[in-house]
């Protein structure tokens, strides 16, 4: 085949029609795998931070959505046969280190926080990562206690939450995020949830 310009871009155009068709593939095969991997993690956070006892309702199909700052917060009631014995939120910040991270954080019908999961950083690792470890000094504030009776702040600046060391901006984001979900339940109750 004679190199000209008309062979070079039927050649690009060929290359570039075939490549686009095997992102596609790739695509529609890893896009089930993918939502099913997510609900699944979902599912996971949930059972790990709403209270322990007989949750009689599926918490995933009560959700409600409050958008705070122009994002998302997504409230999972859970429910027995006296009420509401808790509340999961999912809940995100835009303030992180390395941008816009997620936690789960868990309510009992007393609003105090049963425990907190991440489910989505880009944090430093050793550093803002260990946001994700059990028992992190930041868990540790917040476990069994409710943020209308706290300081959300770090120490350093005269609040109640220990910081991780050297990661202060992962801190505040993550005081920011609890915040949100705390704020969230509080807009829903507000408005009828119960």
């Amino acid at each position: 085949m004679k190199s000209s310009l008309k062979n070079m871009v039927l050649t690009l155009l060929i290359i570039t029609l075939v490549s686009s068709t095997a992102v596609g593939l790739v695509y529609l095969i890893t896009e089930g795998p993918i939502a099913e991997a997510k609900g699944n993690k979902t599912t996971g956070a949930l059972s790990k931070v709403l209270p322990e006892g007989d949750i009689t309702n599926d918490p995933t199909a009560d959700k409600q959505i409050v958008s705070l700052d122009d994002m998302e917060i997504i409230v999972y009631p859970a429910r027995n046969a006296d009420g509401v014995v808790g509340y999961a939120v999912e809940s995100s910040t835009k303030k992180g280190f390395s941008g816009t991270f997620k936690l789960m954080v868990g309510f009992n019908s007393d609003m105090e926080i049963v425990n907190i999961e991440v489910l989505q950083h880009a944090e430093t690792p050793g550093l803002g990562s260990k946001m994700g470890d059990p028992d992190n000094v930041l868990l540790v504030s917040f476990k069994g206690k409710s943020p209308a009776n706290m300081k959300l702040s770090v120490k350093k600046d005269g609040g109640d939450v220990d910081a991780i060391t050297a990661s202060t901006i992962t801190s505040v984001a993550y005081i920011d995020a609890v915040k949100r979900a705390y704020d969230a339940v509080l807009s829903l109750n507000d408005g009828g949830l119960k």
